[in-house]
Formats: C-alpha cells, sequence, structure tokens
C-alpha cells in the first residue's frame, strides 16, 4: 500500500509538470502554440469545421491551457484526483489525437525556420496519458476511509 501511494504520487507530479510546464507557453502565445493551435485549425477547416478556426487558432492555448491547470489542481486533492485524472484523460487523449490524425504530425514543427521537436512533446502526450490512466486505476482500488 505505502508503495502505491509512491507510484501514485510519482505519477500525479509527472503530470502538473507536464501540464504546468506549458501553461507559460499557451498563456504567453508563444511562436510554437502558435504553429500548434493554427495548425490545428487549418485541418479544421478541411472537415467541416470551418466556422470554429478562426477562434480555435486564436484562443485555443487558454482554453485548453485553463483545463490542464484546472485538471493539476484537482490532482491535488485526494477528493477530486479521479475527476482530475479523467479530465486530464480527455485533455491529453485529444492530444494524442491530433498528433495522430491531422498534419501536425509526432514530430511537429516548432519554429519558422521548420525545426522540429523529434517527437518529444507527442511521447510527452503519451506519458501524461499513461500517468493518468494508472492514477484512475490506483485510486479506484484503494480503500475510502
Amino acid at each position: 500500500m505505502k508503495n502505491n501511494k509512491w507510484i501514485l504520487w510519482a505519477l500525479i507530479a509527472f503530470v502538473i509538470f507536464v501540464f504546468v510546464q506549458s501553461l507559460f507557453f499557451k498563456f504567453a502565445g508563444s511562436e510554437e502554440t502558435d504553429i500548434i493551435f493554427a495548425t490545428i485549425a487549418q485541418w479544421m477547416s478541411t472537415v467541416g469545421l470551418g466556422f470554429a478556426t478562426e477562434r480555435f487558432a486564436n484562443y485555443g492555448g487558454y482554453l485548453i491551457g485553463s483545463a490542464e491547470l484546472i485538471a493539476s489542481a484537482l490532482l491535488l486533492i485526494t477528493a477530486t484526483r479521479r475527476l482530475g485524472a479523467l479530465l486530464g484523460l480527455g485533455i491529453i487523449s485529444g492530444a494524442i489525437f491530433f498528433h495522430l490524425f491531422t498534419p501536425l504530425g509526432i514530430n511537429r514543427t516548432i519554429d519558422a525556420a521548420g525545426n522540429t521537436d523529434g517527437g518529444a512533446l507527442f511521447f510527452m502526450a503519451c506519458g501524461v496519458w499513461l500517468s493518468c490512466a494508472l492514477i484512475l486505476w490506483i485510486t479506484t482500488k484503494e480503500p475510502t476511509s
């Protein structure tokens, strides 16, 4: 049982680290964030979602960043931990979808010069997905006190 607590907190720390460190990029309107959300917005226009592309390109980073911040806070509180893990799982499932099924790709462009991240963001997203799933599994198996 004690090992589960350490594992649980390591998983929570990883998810929060990934979500919170990305907030600077999302809230500061960094070039990387602009490229990500503009790429997805362009793709949205090709699948009949053109009505939302401008808003998504301009405000998607703020919306996703806010959701990640809320998920991080929920993960810290025992009573809301499962909800935080579910929210994190939903957010990161969307991220993985966009990496796999849109022009964003796994090895995405990070700047105007065409440099890529080597897949780092995608693999971190996979780690967050696995961590959120394990948090749900561990907290579901824990006896309630």
